[in-house]
């Protein structure tokens, strides 16, 4: 019997939602908790243990991997939160601004330490794959963090290499949180690899997705102000694409309005993006990397049924508008 993508999420939150550390020093650990019980979308690690039941019943040893994907998940967002100089996460005070830096960093340092306690329980006998594939993991995601903070400091950022930096940063998490549950669930070296790709594909869609709902999402439902990107400067796939296209007077325009932050700046930038077709080419972008998630998802040898959790968690995240 397959669970739903809901189910999981509500069984992996029942798992997860355990004091993770010890008591004292209190210091060290309450700010660790406190993080934590921010909560989250639990995505990746609830792909683990989806990547487990598409070849098997779930095992326990995919609980303390999901365990371990969700600690280093986080341990990446504390230190994010440190270098965006973020004074929020999900509406609540970051670690570094509730307590301190120096704090903030070795919790962070002592929550991935605590991701590696949880692999360390595990039983199976493909152990040693996990590990290798978590520490490649855990290594990109750093590479990709810092081609984010390389591209900040550059005028101009070229589509490919920003969607290598993207894949780094976010899609390697999501792809091999599918294939350490499908290694555990048993699955053989070319399933695994597709489910990889699958997750890949689906992680670039969901930064498009993201990008856009930031410029042209609902505020009422994206629970956040449209335009923070903008304002910020940030280098996104729409900014990336409308300086590939537009034409010179826009560019020179868009250069101005990077430079400054006056009211009407998003309003302004929003007028230049659409104008150059951005809006269009970014749902085409997003539908490319979906049929491309979907070619690899088709392409593994199990019963159609066994993918069924996948594509609703397509949908869950592509076809979201928050």
């Amino acid at each position: 019997m397959m669970h739903s993508f809901g189910e999981l999420v509500t069984k992996f939150t029942t798992c997860f939602n355990v004091r993770h550390f010890p008591i004292a020093p209190a210091t060290l650990y309450d700010p660790c908790e406190y993080f934590l019980g921010l909560g989250g979308k639990r995505i990746r690690p609830v792909m683990c243990l989806m990547g487990n039941e598409m070849f098997d019943e779930i095992i326990p040893d995919a609980y303390h991997v999901a365990n371990a994907i969700e600690l280093f998940h986080n341990f990446t967002l504390i230190h994010d939160d440190i270098m965006d100089k973020a004074p929020l996460r999900r509406g609540m005070q970051t670690v570094h601004t509730k307590y301190d830096e120096p704090t903030a960093l070795l919790s962070g340092d002592v929550m991935m330490i605590q991701a590696y306690e949880y692999i360390n329980k595990v039983k199976s006998n493909c152990i040693h794959r996990i590990l290798t594939l978590f520490n490649k993991t855990a290594a990109q995601v750093c590479e990709g963090q810092q081609l984010d903070m390389d591209f900040e400091k550059k005028q101009t950022v070229d589509l490919d290499d920003y969607i290598e930096m993207i894949g780094l940063k976010t899609s390697v998490l999501m792809a091999a949180s599918l294939q350490l549950g499908a290694i555990l669930g048993g699955a053989g070296d070319s399933n695994a690899k597709h489910l990889y790709e699958f997750g890949l594909n689906l992680g670039i869609a969901f930064q498009v997705q993201d990008d856009y709902l930031d410029a042209f999402g609902d505020p009422e439902k994206f629970g956040k102000k449209v335009g923070g990107d903008i304002v910020a400067n940030k280098k996104t796939f729409l900014l990336i694409h409308a300086l590939n296209v537009a034409t010179e007077t826009q560019k020179e325009e868009l250069q101005n309005l990077l430079k400054q932050n006056e009211d009407d700046k998003v309003e302004k930038v929003l007028s230049i993006y659409k104008s150059c077709g951005v809006d269009e080419w970014a749902r085409s972008l997003k539908e490319k990397y979906i049929t491309a998630a979907f070619q690899h998802l088709e392409d593994i040898a199990v019963v159609s049924v066994r993918k069924k959790p996948l594509k609703e968690l397509t949908s869950f995240l592509i076809q979201r508008d928050f």
